[in-house]
């Protein structure tokens, strides 16, 4: 153990030393300077400080440039990034300085650092023909993650949970005192509480009971937790939001412009609950219509700094698993006083806008409302209105679809790009296990509403960045979206070239045109899914920041969210300030809103990595009834341990393991999206039609085996 304190003390030195170097621009000092500069001027201190250097000049790090005196080999010995664990237990170090390169750790120089974790990594000096970067932690600065959710193995005298992390390779001890009540096999979530130094595992308490393995409830509450989004909201929080009367006052209707007498709808999916969107509709005597893009006025209710408001900043986005929604505010607010429930006067903030026959917006006012929608529809019952042409609002809807046709030609024309990937539902029994698959259709209902909430959100983006040119700029939350890297681009149109579909990367515009072509045509398509799904990610990611003002993908200039405040928190943002300017007020903070920017991307981002988990675990309770059953799949994804199949008729993924494959040995051809057989050369590409047999399906991780079936 002696030994081991000393090799970390000369790490830990040679780290000071370093910067010591880094901060004096690398010029040549001796070993005695650099005690100086350290503060350190006792006899033994000195000596070591020889000895690292002596070390590491060996090593590669520092060079002696002159007799006596050293200085580093290279600037960025030490560098701070982020821990992808790899299944094996080593490590790649993804560093914070993007032009950097990641760098290997191996699993006896992790320091008990787990995935995801921010650290520093010393980087040994390349080894000559060395490829790639190697290092060893030095320090962990941040544990991002010290929940985890795990099964419980208890016995009389310990226990362990089993984490369903698959990038968490330690399970953790639990001692019996803090096991809480949990019982063996038991669904759990455990909170780290020390690593101690040369210890295998790490220690934990029970802090958490989610139920028993394999129950829907257990396994959705399992998924939340491991996300970390909170299975309830806090005692102040629920009293904040009780306390809210559901009466409008007098005073408050006459600050605000009263549409309660225009014919006013909502058009939700049949099981929402939480309507924060309408529209009313009325022709003008000029001809022209006034139509009204009304959302539920949450900033009205939802105070800065409330309990309501620091719950819903730290959720940021309400989150949809397969059975349920987890909403950002409490249902009083969610389902009761926000959602634009039909036949009841309403608080909203409003985007109006006066529009001729051809979509042209002669006038707009955004402003606070009042209003009474006229009549609740679902997407079904809105499509029947559409395609029969007739039921209640007949005319208002007709022509709103109309109106929305236009614009929608009008957004591909200007370069937009449209991604129709199949959506695929489940239905349910009443315990929530999957007795059924099916694709959900988007139609001209749903587009409709679609294309008037675009507008609102682009024309409430223009609106601000258009108010601040010239004089100052007022701080906005934009949605944005960057044009794809072309690498990537490149990457998909040659493997999208072998379908027959020719992609142009000339320019920003043709890009566009060529993506759409492709979406058009493969609309229906087996291979639909697969390249729609390569294309998004051949796509840069939308996130929420004040910086960057245009949408890529939907070539608009300015952008935002806008339009549905109950479940993002980004729109309550945009409310906020969008209220602030109508009033005169001076620009907002942009570090404050930058920070809730990117700490609502990464919210969104989490929120999307649950819901696809909750669609996993449920396409494994659909297929653990099938095993032994066959079905044709696509290749959707290859990798240097296996294929990845979707299966046609339902969409369910899973794979097919290389060391399962018999007839050959196959290695991964990362280049050509494919594997290939050493012997026979036979290939398996991106997107072939394969046979497979449902081999083997395991719940807790998520996880579904197929075999392939050769002819």
């Amino acid at each position: 153990m002696a030994k081991n304190k000393n090799v970390q003390f000369k790490l830990v030195l040679t780290q000071l030393i370093s910067d010591i170097f880094e901060k004096n621009k690398n010029i040549s000092l001796n070993h005695k300077q650099v005690a100086a500069r350290l503060n350190l001027s006792d006899k033994v201190a000195i000596d070591t400080i020889l000895e690292v250097l002596i070390e590491q000049t060996e090593k590669g790090l520092f060079i002696r440039p002159e007799r006596g005196k050293f200085k580093l080999k290279e600037l960025k010995t030490f560098v701070t990034g982020t821990v992808d664990m790899t299944a094996d237990g080593s490590a790649f170090i993804v560093p914070d300085d993007e032009f950097e390169k990641d760098i290997f750790v191996g699993p006896r120089k992790l320091r008990n650092a787990l995935h995801g974790d921010k650290v520093k990594v010393y980087v040994f000096a390349k080894k000559s023909g060395g490829r790639r970067n190697e290092g060893e932690i030095v320090e962990i600065i941040k544990r991002t993650k010290t929940e985890f959710i795990g099964v419980a193995k208890i016995s009389d005298r310990f226990a362990f949970v089993i984490p369903d992390d698959r990038k968490m390779l330690h399970d953790i001890f639990v001692p019996l005192g803090d096991i809480n009540g949990a019982k063996n096999g038991q669904k759990v979530q455990v909170s780290l509480t020390d690593w101690p130094e040369g210890a295998k595992n790490p220690i934990g308490k029970i802090i958490h009971i989610l139920g028993n393995q394999g129950e829907n409830n257990t396994e959705m509450n399992a998924i939340l937790a491991e996300y970390g989004f909170p299975l309830n909201f806090p005692s102040e929080v629920e009293k904040e939001a009780n306390a809210i009367s559901e009466t409008i006052t007098e005073e408050e209707i006459k600050g605000r412009r009263d549409f309660r007498d225009t014919v006013t709808f909502t058009i939700d999916p049949i099981d929402a609950k939480d309507f924060d969107d309408a529209i009313s509709f009325k022709k003008l005597d000029n001809g022209h219509y006034e139509i009204g893009v009304h959302i539920a006025d949450v900033s009205h209710y939802v105070i800065p700094n409330s309990s309501l408001d620091k719950e819903a900043y730290h959720r940021a986005t309400s989150v949809y698993l397969v059975d349920r929604v987890i909403p950002m505010l409490p249902e009083r607010l969610s389902n009761g006083v926000c959602s634009l429930r039909p036949h009841e006067d309403k608080l909203c903030f409003s985007a109006v806008f006066e529009m001729d026959d051809q979509a042209n917006i002669l006038q707009q006012w955004f402003g606070r409302t009042v209003i009474h929608s006229n009549r609740r529809f679902t997407y079904e019952e809105a499509q029947e209105v559409i395609e029969t042409k007739q039921g209640d609002y007949v005319e208002e809807i007709l022509k709103l679809n109309e109106l929305a046709y236009i614009l929608r030609d009008a957004k591909f024309k200007n370069g937009a790009i449209s991604f129709e990937s199949a959506e695929v539902k489940f239905k349910l029994d009443e315990s929530g296990k999957p007795i059924g698959v099916y694709v959900k259709e988007r139609k001209d209902a749903h587009k409709l509403i679609e294309d008037f909430m675009l507008l609102a959100n682009k024309k409430v983006a223009e609106f601000v960045a258009k108010k601040g040119k010239g004089k100052q700029k007022y701080t906005f939350v934009y949605r944005s979206h960057d044009s794809p890297n072309l690498e990537n681009l490149n990457s998909f149109a040659s493997f999208a070239s072998r379908f027959g579909y020719k992609i142009n990367t000339k320019s920003d515009k043709e890009i566009a045109k060529s993506l759409n072509f492709l979406m058009e045509d493969v609309e229906g398509k087996k291979e639909q899914n697969i390249l729609t799904s390569l294309a998004i990610r051949s796509m840069a990611k939308a996130v929420y920041t004040t910086k960057k003002s245009s949408h890529y993908g939907l070539a608009f200039d300015y952008y935002t969210h806008f339009t549905s405040p109950i479940r993002r928190y980004p729109d309550v943002m945009v409310h906020r300030l969008l209220a602030l300017y109508l009033e005169g007020g001076k620009s907002a903070n942009a570090e404050e809103y930058e920070t809730a920017s990117s700490h609502s991307s990464a919210m969104e981002k989490r929120a999307a990595d649950a819901e696809r988990a909750s669609i996993k675990y449920k396409q494994a309770e659909y297929l653990e009834n099938n095993i032994g059953s066959t079905y044709m799949g696509i290749i959707s994804g290859v990798t240097e341990w296996g294929m990845y199949v979707e299966i046609e008729e339902n969409k369910c993924e899973g794979m097919i393991r290389l060391r399962d494959i018999s007839d050959d040995f196959y290695v991964l051809d990362e280049k050509n999206y494919c594997i290939i057989g050493q012997r026979k050369k036979r290939k398996y590409q991106l997107g072939d039609e394969v046979k497979i047999k449902v081999k083997k399906v395991d719940l807790s991780k998520r996880q579904i085996d197929f075999s392939l079936i050769q002819d």
